[in-house]
This record gives C-alpha cells, sequence and structure tokens, in this order.
C-alpha cells in the first residue's frame, strides 16, 4: 500500500544541514520513499496521515553500540567515583574481562532477554537502525553466540541491525600472548563467523590496553580478505596513531578520538572515513581532553554521533542526551547533532539507503511533537516522539 504524510515539516537531511522543508509531505511504497517534498508537489496516496504540523525526520541510527551482554558493572562505577581509573579497573581484571565472564555464561536466549529492554529504549527514541559489535566473548562460540542474539534482535523487533565482530577487544584470561590470540581471532573467529553470515564489519581496540597497531593491520587484512568492511575504535586514551591507520585501510570509521592528532585528521579527511563521537563515553569516564570537533570540521571530516551503548563506560540507551550531551560537551551545532544520528551515521555504517529522506531510500521515520529542531537538542530526560515509522509502517 501507498502511504502520504503530509502537512509536516520535514528534516530531509539532503544536502548540507537539515535541508528543512516548511509545508511538506513524505510518500512510501513498499517500504520505499517515493516522494519527500513540499506538499503541493506529492502524489496521491490511497491512505494519507495528517502530521498536524508536526516535524518528520529520517529514523534515528545509533551506528556505535555494544548492545548484547550479559552482567553490568555497576561496582566499577562505584570504583571510579572513589578514583580509580578505568585502565586502573581493566588492569585489575574488571573492564572488558569482567563482562566477558558474564557474557560467556549466558545463553543465546539469555543474551536476547537481556538486551531487549536496552533495543526498546532506542526504538522509544526513534531509532530505526542499530549497529550491534560482539567482543565480549573473546571466543568463538561466545562471540557467535553474540553475534546471533544481535541478528535475532532484529527479528524480535522493528529494526534494522548491522553487526560488527569485535574479537580485538581484550585479551581473554586463557591467552597471554596478545599475537597469539590476533593469530587466533584472523585464523579462526573471523572466518568461521563470516562464513556463518554473521558480520557485516570488523573492529578493532586500538590502544594500550588492547591491541598495537601492528595487530590492528593483522585483523584489517583478514577482514580485507573477506571482503568486509573495517572501523576502529581509536585514540580514546592515548595516541597510538590509530585513526591514521584506519584511514589506510579505508576505513568506514574511526570511533572516539579524544586523542586524535593532526595526521590522523589529515588523513580521514583524504579516505572519507567518519569520525564517530561517543560524548556518553566521553562523560562518563570522566574525560578532560575532547576530540578535535574544530579541527576535524576545518579538514571536512564527517562526524557522527552513537550511544556507545555498553556496560562499563556508558550505559546508555538515549540519542537524545547523547545530542545533548555532544552539544554541551563537545560544543556541536543543533544541525550537528541530528546530522550526526541520521546522515552521518548512516555513512558511517556504509549504508546509502537510510539517513535522509529522498526518493528510493528507506521509509524510515520519525515524527516529532517539537515546534522547532532545536528541542531534540536542547531538552534533558524528555522525550517528543509522536510515532515511529519503519519501512513505511
Amino acid at each position: 500500500m501507498n502511504r502520504l504524510w503530509h502537512n509536516a515539516r520535514l528534516m530531509t537531511l539532503e544536502g548540507r544541514g537539515l535541508g528543512i522543508i516548511e509545508d511538506g509531505a513524505v510518500a512510501c511504497e513498499g517500504g520505499i520513499i517515493t516522494y519527500a517534498g513540499p506538499r503541493a508537489g506529492a502524489p496521491s496516496a490511497a491512505e494519507t496521515i495528517d502530521c498536524e504540523g508536526r516535524w518528520i525526520s529520517p529514523g534515528l541510527i545509533d551506528c556505535h553500540t555494544h548492545l548484547v551482554y550479559a552482567g553490568n558493572r555497576a561496582r566499577e562505577f562505584e570504583l571510579q567515583l572513589e578514583g580509580a581509573s578505568y585502565e586502573e579497573i581493566a588492569r585489575a581484571g574488571g573492564g572488558i574481562v569482567s563482562t566477558m565472564k558474564a557474557t560467556r555464561a549466558a545463553s543465546e536466549d539469555d543474551l536476547i532477554a537481556a538486551s531487549l529492554p536496552r533495543l526498546d529504549a532506542l526504538i522509544a527514541e526513534g531509532v530505526t537502525t542499530v549497529e550491534i559489535k560482539s567482543g565480549y566473548g573473546l571466543s568463538l562460540d561466545a562471540e557467535r553466540r553474540q553475534l546471533r542474539a544481535a541478528r535475532r534482535l532484529g527479528a524480535e523487533r522493528d529494526m534494522a541491525v548491522t553487526t560488527t565482530f569485535l574479537g580485538a577487544h581484550a585479551l581473554p584470561p586463557e591467552f597471554t600472548d596478545r599475537d597469539a590470540y590476533v593469530a587466533h581471532v584472523c585464523d579462526v573467529m573471523l572466518p568461521a563467523l563470516a562464513t556463518e553470515g554473521l558480520v557485516d564489519a570488523v573492529d578493532a581496540f586500538c590502544e594500550g590496553i588492547g591491541f598495537s597497531p601492528d595487530q590492528v593491520a593483522r585483523v584489517f587484512e583478514a577482514a580485507r580478505t573477506l571482503g568486509l568492511p573495517v572501523k576502529l575504535h581509536a585514540e580514546q586514551l592515548s595516541d597510538l596513531g590509530g585513526a591514521a591507520l584506519a584511514a589506510r585501510h579505508g576505513a568506514l570509521s574511526a570511533d572516539h578520538l579524544e586523542h586524535l592528532n593532526e595526521t590522523g585528521i589529515a588523513a580521514m579527511a583524504a579516505s572519507g572515513t567518519v569520525a564517530v563521537l561517543l560524548p556518553g563515553a566521553f562523560y562518563f569516564t570522566h574525560e578532560e581532553k575532547r576530540p578535535p570537533v574544530a579541527a576535524l570540521l576545518v579538514h571536512g571530516v564527517p562526524i557522527a554521533l552513537a550511544t556507545d551503548c555498553n556496560p562499563g563506560t556508558s550505559p546508555l540507551t538515549s540519542p537524545l542526551l547523547a545530542m545533548n550531551m555532544a552539544a554541551t560537551l563537545f560544543r556541536l551545532t543543533v544541525d550537528e547533532c541530528i546530522t550526526g544520528f541520521t546522515r552521518e551515521a548512516a555513512r558511517a555504517l556504509g549504508r546509502s539507503d537510510i539517513g535522509t529522506l529522498a526518493p528510493g531510500k528507506a521509509c524510515d521515520l520519525a515524527i516529532w511533537d517539537i515546534g522547532e529542531p532545536a528541542e531534540l537538542v536542547y531538552r534533558m530526560g524528555f522525550n517528543p516522539l509522536h510515532a515511529r515509522i519503519w519501512r513505511g509502517q
């Protein structure tokens, strides 16, 4: 059935900025947008929906999450409040490895049950596409359960899920040599999971408590052999040149980037690698060094935003709050915050079929009870979503 939403104000996200159309309409057929523009030029439709002057944006896209995991790290949060650093907690056996233990002990059904409330929170704020990383299993069987659970979440809810293999997230306790574990990731885990159709992209954690640039490069080469795109956790705690490495490998994105330098920025600009900023993690871990937003903008590096939903450094399931954090902590504008969760987030996932309102794009919409776009960024703890449309429904 073809549908038409009319009497609406549109944020099309086409071109630069928000691409606003004051008196607009969106039409779709078969879950695909057939028209997005002024109401006067809209086609007829079998079903029409009067939006009563509300705003329509593309459905939000959360392009960096670790949504599927078991357990929580509330005690570690207490330790941080008492003065312990994230690195100290990790080296003492906490951090990623503590979540790994809980996740390994969970069945696939357990992971689904634990993750659905987090997914529902994203849905309630207009998210229609979410990226979900593995990386809390750190063994073939446990990583498989995480990725299978991520795939199932997309079937349990009206949500597009893209999966990312993050086997190179931390060193599991059964390995004492990082090079040996990287070889296991590249030669055993990744090929098996890719063959099973569970992997859309490959990620790694390039950091002193994670993996070196040389080790990450080996993971990227293995991904290239399998025809899989790559992305990278880079420059979160220190500058190891991860962003430049990611750019050399044509990465979709480099994420975090608090310690990003000019060389990395220039490399990202040249390669088209998207900068994914994660204000929830910056806020939660009490970071003080902000990502170099002004330099990224000068070089024309696209900036996306995401919740980084995870149990240890960003237990956040609110893209609206993430927008507010990006504005207040990183000084992004309203337009930059909204584009960061729509057009640029789609680019960070390598998706050309979502993120804007235009013919041929998926009809994923968020309809907002707001007077102006700034309200999406300005308000805290308030959700003005009127309706969420996924694939025209």
